[in-house]
């Protein structure tokens, strides 16, 4: 099987380096594993990621969702001059978290020259199922006006 990255190898520690001033690294996501055609990371579930009843808050499953299937799409586009942006995310949750660790692992259900689909699953320390998500990926110009 042939890797969807555009480059031999991704750089989990670079990527992670370059997270960490961000949403990323505020809400501890971390990127744990690339195969040929996948991205894994890992969340902690604590203040940091909880909603006020002690369970994992949808919203942030979201945003673990959204930053691995975005990474993903950035590091499968080949062309230097494009990049990846969010265009639409769906999310169903199917069980709580309370404490330990959630995982979510992204994988392409479509890379195309405009648009990329990917399919993020989310599972707790005991590999159930806890979100499923698909996110829609516009691929745009990198010097695009309109994201100024």
């Amino acid at each position: 099987m042939e890797t969807i990255w555009k480059q031999e190898g991704i750089d989990l520690n670079q990527l992670n380096e370059d997270s960490k001033k961000s949403a990323v690294g505020h809400l501890g996501i971390v990127l744990t594993k690339a195969t040929l055609n996948s991205l894994t990371a890992s969340m902690p579930v604590d203040e940091r990621t909880t909603q006020p009843y002690g369970i994992l808050h949808g919203g942030v499953s979201c945003v673990l969702a959204e930053t691995l299937g975005s990474i993903a799409a950035n590091c499968a586009i080949r062309n230097p001059d494009m990049i990846a942006v969010g265009q639409e995310i769906n999310a169903n949750h199917i069980r709580p978290v309370k404490c330990g660790k959630v995982h979510g692992t992204a994988t392409p259900i479509h890379i195309g020259k405009s648009s990329h689909v990917w399919e993020i699953k989310i599972t707790n320390d005991r590999n159930k199922l806890v979100c499923i998500s698909r996110l829609t990926m516009a691929i745009i110009t990198k010097n695009n006006k309109d994201m100024l």
